[in-house]
């Protein structure tokens, strides 16, 4: 019987890679992987190419849609299932050529190794009859943890002293700032990150609320228990701590919160979701945290906001932004008050084999008919 095809459209990083594709070569599946973003190619064609071909090799710009497309229907085999993990945009017109008529092997499953999928074109792929899951909880702790960093780079000051240290000046402190224990937290999507977060900023002694959309769930529920080829999934770490304490609305929150840290997913109804007129209820001196999606945030308004000193916004820290990867821009370059990083924050080794690993037996199982217990996202 023919082995279902998968393309590893970027693959974990690092020693990570080994036990991704173990665990693909695990179940059974025939894996062509990408080298684009595979830091040792040539350690990697002799490792896993010299074994009897155990994998195959293709190196394209996963960014590129042309390319994408091409290396996906290759020779007209096509491949029943994609994973990607850093969100390669797959939209409707890829959908229709990975699943066009005459291919040996249309495209069935599109993977995630995370838990946005706002990258994919959902209700293009319900048409086209594929199905898409993801990693939900794959990586709360580490952004729990990357957020309370934030909150306490900012809060504390830390890349002003460290700029001036490195100047050779001893910066003083002129407005000694509070302690966490005097500060209110505000989650925006008391989800599994949110609840993580909360967690944390509670053991450290911050008043906690949250704002939901939805009912809040109470703990993050675990993913299915899959037969492994390479043992378990290291399970991400939680936080027990009190729930935080809800609020009915979004503009009492802000304007109740000395920091309120974004944790949705983009979807139509949060796209730009924090505009000008939200920004302004902010309590003054406030510091918002988003590593969430950027587009839930309108950045020129952000912006707008860093640079007017009678603004109540004080200051902001930014993962995720509008255009990211090779369009990376934002108006936020440049401001002293925003400190920005480039989508790190679910990045660690326990969250990234956790979401690879899962993704692989998510992929897996829904290839063998064997929906049962898998995260599905529809449109």
């Amino acid at each position: 019987m023919e082995r279902s095809r998968v393309l590893l459209v970027d693959a974990a990083p690092g020693a990570l890679l080994g036990r991704e594709l173990e665990r693909l070569l695990g179940h059974g599946l025939a894996v062509t992987l990408n080298l684009r973003r595979v830091a040792d190619r040539a350690g990697a064609r002799t490792d896993w190419g010299g074994r009897g071909g155990r994998v195959d090799f293709t190196d394209f710009d996963p960014f590129d849609e042309a390319a994408l497309l091409a290396e996906t229907v290759r020779d007209g085999l096509g491949h029943h299932a994609v994973k990607s993990r850093a969100g390669v945009p797959l939209r409707a017109a890829f959908l229709a050529g990975a699943t066009r008529p005459g291919l040996a092997h249309p495209l069935r499953v599109i993977g995630r190794a995370g838990a946005g999928t706002d990258h994919v074109e959902l209700a293009a792929a319900a048409r086209h009859g594929v199905t898409v899951t993801h990693t939900p909880g794959s990586n709360a702790a580490a952004v729990a943890e990357f957020a309370l960093a934030q909150l306490l780079a900012l809060t504390r000051g830390l890349r002003s002293y460290d700029e001036a240290a490195h100047r050779g000046e001893w910066l003083a402190a002129t407005a000694p700032p509070k302690e966490l224990s005097e500060l209110t937290l505000g989650i925006v999507g008391p989800g599994r990150i949110g609840l993580a977060l909360a967690g944390r900023a509670s053991a450290l002694g911050m008043e906690v609320q949250a704002f939901s959309r939805r009912p809040a769930i109470t703990s993050a529920p675990s993913a299915p228990d899959l037969a492994s080829a390479s043992g378990p999934d290291p399970a991400p770490a939680s936080a027990p701590g009190p729930a935080p304490r809800p609020n009915g609305s979004l503009p009492d929150l802000l304007a109740t919160s000395d920091v309120v840290s974004l944790h949705l997913p983009l979807t139509p109804e949060t796209r730009g979701l924090i505009g000008r007129a939200e920004l302004t209820l902010m309590r003054p001196g406030a510091i918002l945290l988003n590593t969430a999606r950027g587009g839930i945030v309108d950045e020129q308004a952000l912006a707008d906001a860093l640079r007017d000193p009678a603004h109540p916004l004080a200051a902001a820290a930014v993962d995720t932004f509008e255009h990211e990867h090779a369009a990376f821009a934002s108006p936020l370059f440049g401001l002293p008050n925003a400190l920005l990083t480039p989508h790190v924050a679910g990045m660690t080794r326990t969250a990234m084999a956790t979401a690879a690993l899962r993704c692989a037996d998510h992929i897996a199982a829904l290839l063998a008919g064997r929906p049962e217990g898998i995260p599905v996202v529809t449109a």
